[in-house]
């Protein structure tokens, strides 16, 4: 056999999909192959010189989805005055209803 399972008193951690996760070392040499790694049923990691790698890849794979910012709701200003701005001068309407019926 060129590959054992690494058993940890910690446990480790489910994937996303829940399956239990476990640790592989296999004992060919780096050029043949081997190496630790972190599978499940669904899924694994690539295999690293040191478990720790392999360990640490798995968590960033299996990571809580993080949930979106919400986004604030505009708040009101009572301190800010808009102006009508526009490449002519508007008159009011009872300027403009005044000069129509001259």
């Amino acid at each position: 056999m060129t590959q054992k399972q690494i058993s940890h008193p910690e446990g480790l951690p489910n994937c996303a999909a829940g399956h239990r996760a476990r640790h592989i070392h296999d004992l060919r040499g780096p050029a043949a192959g081997g190496g630790h790694l972190v599978e499940c049923a669904c899924r694994s990691t690539r295999k690293h010189p040191d478990a720790d790698a392999a360990l640490r890849d798995w968590r960033r794979l299996n990571q809580p989805v993080r949930s979106a910012r919400t986004a604030r709701a505009p708040t009101a200003s009572d301190n800010v005055v808009q102006f009508q701005l526009g490449l002519s001068e508007r008159k009011p309407k009872t300027q403009r209803a005044a000069l129509a019926s001259l």
